[in-house]
């Protein structure tokens, strides 16, 4: 697995699907994407994601 620190592609730049995971932490996310790499054979991008607090 290599793992790099960007840069990142603009959203205007965005190919493909995407996969949106609940984990623990940073590390636990790049597992999981290491799986999915191994599977579909092609890079992923691993980015935090959140949702905002009701208003």
């Amino acid at each position: 697995m290599l793992t790099t620190d960007g840069p990142f592609a603009e959203s205007r730049e965005h190919l493909g699907g995407f996969y949106i995971i609940a984990a623990d932490d940073l590390d636990a996310a790049l597992a999981w994407a290491s799986k999915v790499t191994d599977l579909i054979g092609r890079p992923i991008e691993v980015r935090p994601f959140w949702d905002e607090p009701a208003a």
